[in-house]
Parts: C-alpha cells; sequence; structure tokens
C-alpha cells in the first residue's frame, strides 16, 4: 500500500500530468474501436432478426437502463481487473523476486513476465471480440434503420465514445504504466480511473436511452 499512498501524492501535487494522459489514451482506444466497429460492419451480412430499440416507439424501462450498466460495467470491471493482476505481475512479484535467489528468484521473476503477458492478450482479445460483436450489430441495426453503417456510428458517438472512454479508462493507465515501467501505481490507478469510469458510465446510459433514440428517428427513413 505504501506504493499506492505514494502515487495518490504525487498525483494530488499534479492531477494534470496523469489524468490527461489517461483520458487521451483511453479516447484513442475508444476511437480506434468505433472504426473497427464500422469497418466491420462493412463486411458481414445483416441479420434479419429485429433489434430492440429502447425509447423509439416506446419508453425505456428500469430493465433496459439495468441492462446497459449491466454490459458496461462487466467490460470496466475486466479492464480494473487488468490493472490490479498488472500491479501483482509487476511490482508484487518483482518485489518478492528480489528476496530469492537462484532457481526460485528466476521462477518468480519469469511468473511476473508471464503473467503481463497473460494480461495484454486477454486485454487484446477482449478488443477484437468487441469490435466483431459490435460491427455485426452494427450491421444489422443499420440495415434495419435503413441508414448506412457509418451514420449509424455517427448517431451513437454522443453516449458510444463516452462510455468507451470511461470503460477504458483502466486500460489506458495500464498500458501508460506498461510504457514507464511504473507497475507500483497501477492499484492506486485501479482505483481512480474506476471513481472517474463510473458516473461517466451512468451518463452515457442516460444519454443512450433519453437523446439517441430522438437522434434515431430524426435520421432513419423507416422510424418516427
Amino acid at each position: 500500500m505504501r506504493d499506492s499512498r505514494a502515487a495518490f501524492q504525487r498525483w494530488e501535487r499534479d492531477p494534470g500530468a496523469v489524468l490527461i494522459p489517461w483520458f487521451t489514451g483511453a479516447v484513442l482506444i475508444a476511437a480506434g474501436l468505433l472504426v473497427a466497429v464500422w469497418f466491420v460492419s462493412l463486411h458481414v451480412t445483416p441479420d434479419t432478426t429485429r433489434l430492440p430499440l429502447p425509447g423509439v416507439g416506446d419508453p425505456p424501462g428500469l430493465g433496459d437502463l439495468v441492462h446497459i450498466l449491466g454490459r458496461n460495467l462487466l467490460v470496466l470491471a475486466l479492464h480494473a481487473t487488468a490493472c490490479v493482476a498488472g500491479f501483482i505481475a509487476g511490482s508484487s512479484m518483482r518485489r518478492v523476486a528480489t528476496t530469492k535467489s537462484g532457481f526460485s528468484r528466476a521462477l518468480h521473476e519469469r511468473a511476473g513476465q508471464v503473467a503481463i503477458a497473460w494480461v495484454g492478450f486477454v486485454t487484446v482479445f477482449s478488443l477484437l471480440t468487441q469490435a466483431l460483436g459490435l460491427g455485426m450489430y452494427a450491421s444489422t441495426l443499420a440495415d434495419q434503420l435503413a441508414i448506412p453503417s457509418w451514420e449509424l456510428v455517427l448517431t451513437v458517438l454522443p453516449h458510444a465514445l463516452l462510455e468507451l472512454t470511461a470503460v477504458f479508462l483502466p486500460l489506458a493507465a495500464w498500458l501508460i504504466a506498461s510504457r514507464r515501467d511504473r507497475w507500483d501505481e497501477l492499484l492506486a490507478a485501479t482505483f481512480v480511473t474506476v471513481a472517474l469510469a463510473l458516473p461517466m458510465i451512468f451518463l452515457a446510459a442516460a444519454i443512450e436511452l433519453e437523446i439517441w433514440p430522438r437522434i434515431v428517428e430524426s435520421v432513419s427513413p423507416v422510424v418516427g
């Protein structure tokens, strides 16, 4: 916990030095995912199944809010777990290794490296599956609304960019810490990024349920 307290003290003196890179990284990842979603949507066949559109026609309900929040909180939890795992593998395991010698020391050092690589692999796999799943969903929804997929992506920007930036904040912190070899800061970064992300996720859900349906009705020739 000494590492975390020291990190909090450094960040308190100059919060912009840490928050600006985190948010910049998260926005870039979010934008990259949206581009990937658009690209996938161009190369998959739309499903004929009609997708529900909460707020279009019928007012959104509590179940719709719970579904959206549950989906985004799950992704946030995954990325926060990656932060904690990075702290354990990159900081705690390295500290334990310094107290060992011979084969035991080499084992602890290698274990930390393997754990970091595994967290990186799982994170990349998560991004790829999100791009594929959301791309297929976007293709079907664009077809259902009778609008091009690029226009659909533009309609979701007000809430999608906000919620994706929120859920990718821990991932951005993880990437920045790995580049700077500051694994000792990741536990503190987990607490801060999750605290920042939660209100953003709730705001994005409200926009998706209250504002996005009105945007859809204004651009789709078959809705409204």
